[in-house]
């Protein structure tokens, strides 16, 4: 029995121990004191974009390669999708470098600008100051041709000194009697300078290999031995050249003397024949790359502009011509109408954006866009892109250009994607002839980029 309450009295007594242990663990938490949680600072909000960036493309279509071909030497170039302006590949795009004949677009977009596209040149005969004599006027029209009525020569449908002569005669005839003949036959060429003929920088082989020709006033036929042929040697005096042609003419049963002057001021006019309009011209100037037709062109410019016709106002009077289709001629720097000159330097950035006003015609120019030579068609272009870059032909409208320290090309592509791009591409120093090929090379392959074409 002790036993007995001896087990039952542990058995109380431990759990009087654990009840007095769990009201002493609960009297000290109701004791202490309530644990405070700090409140958070918050942080700054992170700054939102106004608008969502737009996607990028990732281009992976490269011409690297192609512009380090060696042919090229010093490259420079530049490429801009047409549709959005976006310059897709540059290569020192930005340097200023002859542009050899692409200069010819400028020239050809300064006459839409100044003279409009239905201007036209004018050869006149007039009456002279004294008896018996009457003044031949050239206004820079070479494209007058000498060859009988039918035959055409490099200039198609060009005005012809048979028909000057024939109303010459007529008007004479109808207001002078039998013995009161046409003694005398003045050649006035001084519409601009005669002695202004010639800049230093050109090659003279140019005038002796039969590419250019002294630019006179008054000439016929683009002053060349064979009026049918566009590459023909000139002669160094085109006014005697013309003024000999008209006398024959005139088809007189005596002789007549031939010297220079000026018309009088408000002298009756005999006679007067007309150019093409510049809208044709510009065709004959570009697809063919004629010298002389862009280098009377720039001085008509100037004459009618009010730049006296001079070479030294060419640098002012393009320029300011050009940026009446708002672009920017910083960096532009314009020696002649032809290209002829290494002294013109245009960067080649610059020609590709000109280009984008050409392929949307702004302005007029389209006459321009539809005057150039196509890649394996027409012009200066009628023969090159071939083999590989035949794939081309078709999709490529552009200006060819070269001078001894220059071969450039520059124009619009129709992009193998339908992306229209237009470039300038300058290979740069004493480049030999295939250098062409390299440039219609690096060509074919921005056609086959599209708008893929890469800048590294």
């Amino acid at each position: 029995m002790f036993s007995a309450l001896a087990v039952i009295f542990m058995i109380l007594g431990t759990g009087a121990v654990f009840a007095g242990i769990a009201v002493g663990s609960a009297d000290a938490i109701e004791a202490a004191p309530p644990t405070q949680t700090p409140t958070p600072t918050p942080e700054p909000p992170r700054p939102v974009p106004t608008e969502v960036a737009p996607a990028v493309a990732l281009r992976t279509c490269s011409v690297a390669a192609l512009a380090k071909d060696p042919r090229l030497l010093k490259f420079a170039g530049a490429v801009v999708n047409a549709s959005s302006g976006e310059v897709l590949f540059d290569r020192a795009g930005d340097v200023a470098a002859p542009p050899a004949s692409v200069l010819k677009v400028l020239t050809g977009a300064a006459a839409l600008s100044t003279l409009g596209p239905n201007f036209q040149m004018s050869t006149r005969v007039v009456a002279g100051s004294t008896p018996g004599s009457i003044v031949l006027v050239g206004r820079g029209d070479p494209t007058l041709s000498a060859l009988p009525a039918g035959v055409e020569g490099v200039y198609k449908g060009a005005p012809k000194l048979a028909d000057l002569a024939a109303q010459t005669i007529a008007t004479w005839n109808a207001s002078h009697a039998a013995d009161d003949p046409i003694t005398s036959v003045i050649l006035d060429s001084t519409y601009w300078s005669p002695a202004d003929k010639w800049d230093p920088s050109w090659e003279r082989s140019e005038q002796t290999e039969g590419y250019h020709s002294e630019v006179t006033a008054l000439m016929v036929d683009g002053d060349r031995a064979n009026p049918q042929r566009s590459t023909s040697p000139r002669g160094t005096d085109p006014i005697t050249k013309a003024g000999n042609a008209f006398v024959a003419a005139l088809n007189l049963d005596h002789a007549v003397t031939m010297t220079t002057g000026a018309a009088l001021s408000g002298a009756p006019m005999l006679g007067e024949v007309k150019s093409q309009p510049i809208k044709v011209l510009l065709a004959q100037m570009l697809l063919p790359s004629d010298n002389t037709l862009g280098e009377m062109i720039a001085r008509v410019i100037s004459r009618e502009s009010n730049g006296g016709g001079t070479s030294a106002s060419l640098g002012a009077i393009i320029p300011a011509a050009l940026a009446t289709f708002g672009v920017d001629t910083t960096g532009v720097t314009i020696r002649d109408g032809s290209g002829l000159s290494d002294k013109n330097l245009v960067p080649p950035s610059f020609m590709a954006k000109f280009m984008v006003k050409v392929f949307s015609g702004e302005g007029g120019l389209s006459i321009l866009r539809d005057s150039m030579p196509v890649a394996g068609k027409s012009g200066s272009l009628a023969s090159r892109f071939s083999g590989a870059n035949s794939v081309a032909r078709g999709a490529v409208i552009a200006k060819t250009g070269w001078i001894k320290s220059s071969r450039t090309l520059a124009g619009i592509v129709t992009a193998a994607d339908g992306t229209p791009l237009t470039f300038a591409f300058y290979a740069l120093g004493p480049v030999r002839s295939d250098a062409t090929i390299a440039l219609d090379t690096i060509t074919t392959g921005i056609f086959r980029c599209g708008n893929n074409l890469s800048n590294i």
